[in-house]
């Protein structure tokens, strides 16, 4: 069986905070039941995300390559996945790489969670304020900066605030894959490829 790689922008540099990306992901695939998980591979910051996947785009030994970045920014209506980055981010689409095979979390991962307010009550707790949250179902149309605004202020009063890193993580895990999907096409199109990958 080919094996499937998943290069995934975030989770910084050390050991435990990679094996932490990896494992939230992981149950988040689990519960979307997808039964052919692929590994998961945390790159840290966006560029470096970028030249490890190029790195393993060149190296492919019959592999099935993945990348899943932030699109920071909302995707032009027509625009294709490497319009928006080439246009965002300067990237060429490298030799080996293709939409189908090419995800974008729209705009932030942190896009997903606000599709599951029950699992932020859950880790977040009584204080938790659901009001702070975007009233509007266009989630993917939200911008990066209001995204992260909104849990900063629907957290701040918690024994923990939001944050990137181990907190967004455990929200990974907690969050319903059946909820994102719905609320979210860019994560949809990612785990119905992933149901049945190529």
């Amino acid at each position: 069986m080919v094996n499937i790689k998943l290069y995934v922008e975030g989770a910084g540099q050390t050991d435990t905070q990679r094996s932490i990306c990896r494992q939230a992901f992981s149950e988040f695939f689990d519960k979307a039941g997808i039964t052919r998980r692929p590994r998961t591979i945390p790159c840290g910051g966006r560029a470096s995300t970028f030249d490890v996947y190029q790195t393993a785009l060149e190296n492919n030994k019959n592999e099935i390559v993945l990348l899943l970045v932030d699109s920071e920014d909302a995707v032009a209506e027509g625009s294709t996945i490497w319009d928006h980055l080439k246009t965002r981010d300067g990237w060429e689409k490298p030799t080996g790489a293709d939409e189908k095979r090419t995800f974008l979390m729209v705009c932030v991962m942190e896009t997903w969670f606000l599709a599951d307010r029950d699992a932020l009550k859950q880790v977040f707790g009584q204080k938790f304020k659901e009001n702070s949250l975007p009233n509007r179902k266009d989630f993917e149309s939200i911008a990066k900066a209001s995204v992260y605004k909104s849990l900063a202020n629907a957290t701040g009063g918690c024994k923990k605030a939001y944050a990137k890193g181990d907190v967004s993580f455990e929200v990974l895990k907690a969050v319903n894959p059946v909820r994102v999907e719905a609320a979210c096409p860019a994560a949809k199109r990612l785990l119905n490829y992933l149901r049945n990958p190529d």
